[in-house]
């Protein structure tokens, strides 16, 4: 079997041209994880709370997470922490300034 090339020229199967080699393109895994953790720690650089008491934003069960949350609303990286959250599955903290029970509630919503 043959496959029309330019100018006439033919190729087949089985020859060693350009025409019969399949080019494939793939995105690697480790790449996208790579260029998603660069982007994860470019926000949360900026996070507000990476400037704060971590304990804040982890209470105890039936612990306060009023001053998480006042700390979470001036925050200008607060949807790229709750998307961070929900993509991860996060299950413990106030994160985009929501609790975990919160952001079920959320996700319950969405899907």
């Amino acid at each position: 079997m043959t496959a029309p090339g330019v100018g006439g020229v033919t190729a087949t199967p089985s020859d060693n041209s350009p025409w019969s080699q399949r080019r494939h393109l793939s995105l690697v895994a480790n790449d996208f994880d790579d260029l998603f953790e660069a982007v994860e720690e470019q926000w949360q650089e900026r996070a507000l709370c990476a400037q704060t008491d971590p304990e804040a934003f982890f209470p105890e069960k039936g612990g306060s997470t009023r001053e998480a949350k006042r700390i979470c609303q001036g925050c200008e990286v607060k949807p790229e922490c709750l998307e961070y959250a929900l993509h991860n599955d996060e299950r413990f903290g106030i994160w985009g300034g929501l609790s975990e029970r919160e952001r079920r509630r959320l996700k319950r919503g969405i899907i």
